[in-house]
């Protein structure tokens, strides 16, 4: 695959001008409106709390991404990186600094590897890494549930490092900036759409027991509302055909849900909520970040298959 964004600084381009345009325009008229009913109920008021956090956010993530390469493929590094960090303080096991380490350095790899396009090198950095963190209780000579730390350590790996850093991947197809951009924005929409009409659409919970707020309707609604921004903004994809930004809009939707829901599970597990500096809008870091997990590998390899 042409690794075609290296050298090129998309802040120059009409289509990367017109996206932000678009985005940005979105998140005032939604801001505008969300500020005069953000009393009106709490749904209105957290709704108002995430396109807080957008304002912020996506300015940030537009003036990055619009860099010349490598400087995309670091951010979403360091994105990683963080994101496995905040899984360790979760897990109760930040000060194992082998196991710790072990994850970062194979996260580094894949970064690595995705700005090479090695497809090999990415998908043999799983076995370095559990292969790693079968040495530590050998040369630490301690055996204590490190059953546990070996799988937590693999878990934060294949989550947080090779899942998500399939956006990187992305970035090496044609115009692939603007894909990961595309399917960060969907993913953010949908949800914050979800929780933001949940209260005007009472009814069955999805999931109550990991998911106190979205309903199965808002859930459904915030899905038809995704597709028609993934419809609206297709000119971010390589092929503006029904199967490209159809695929896109499910992916984000479905592959979002999953992802939030199963690190739901995690933190249900673990017995904790939140960790780490509080985002603004809602959540820490990694609830910013968690519906990417499923969604990258799988749009990567969709996009593939359409091809």
């Amino acid at each position: 695959m042409d690794n075609i964004y290296v050298n090129i600084n998309h802040w120059s381009s009409p289509v990367y001008q017109q996206t932000v345009l678009i985005v940005m325009a979105v998140l005032v008229a939604g801001s505008v409106i969300n500020f005069l009913l953000r009393k009106k109920n709490q749904y209105s008021m957290i709704a108002w709390a995430s396109l807080k956090s957008w304002l912020i956010m996506a300015p940030i993530m537009f003036i990055i991404m619009g860099i010349r390469s490598p400087a995309p493929i670091i951010f979403l590094t360091l994105l990683a990186l963080h994101g496995a960090k905040v899984f360790f303080q979760i897990m109760g096991m930040f000060h194992r600094t082998a196991f710790v380490t072990i994850c970062y350095i194979g996260i580094i790899g894949l970064g690595y590897s995705a700005y090479t396009d090695n497809l090999t090198l990415y998908n043999e950095m799983a076995m370095i890494v559990l292969g790693l963190s079968c040495l530590v209780p050998l040369f630490k000579k301690d055996y204590k549930n490190m059953i546990q730390y070996i799988s937590l350590t693999l878990l934060a790996f294949i989550f947080l490092g090779w899942s998500f850093l399939h956006l990187g991947l992305v970035l090496n197809f044609e115009n692939g900036i603007y894909q990961v951009m595309y399917l960060i924005i969907l993913t953010e929409f949908c949800d914050n759409t979800n929780l933001a009409i949940s209260g005007y659409f009472r009814g069955e919970k999805f999931i109550p027991e990991l998911s106190t707020r979205r309903t199965i309707k808002s859930t459904a609604i915030a899905i038809f509302l995704t597709l028609l921004l993934a419809y609206g903004m297709r000119h971010l994809l390589p092929d503006r055909s029904d199967k490209y930004w159809l695929a896109s809009g499910l992916l984000a939707s479905f592959g979002g849900l999953v992802g939030d829901l199963v690190m739901a599970v995690i933190r249900k597990d673990a017995g904790v909520k939140t960790v780490g500096p509080f985002i603004i809008g809602r959540g820490d870091f990694l609830q910013r970040m968690d519906r990417l997990i499923f969604v990258a590998p799988i749009f990567y390899f969709v996009m593939l298959a359409l091809k």
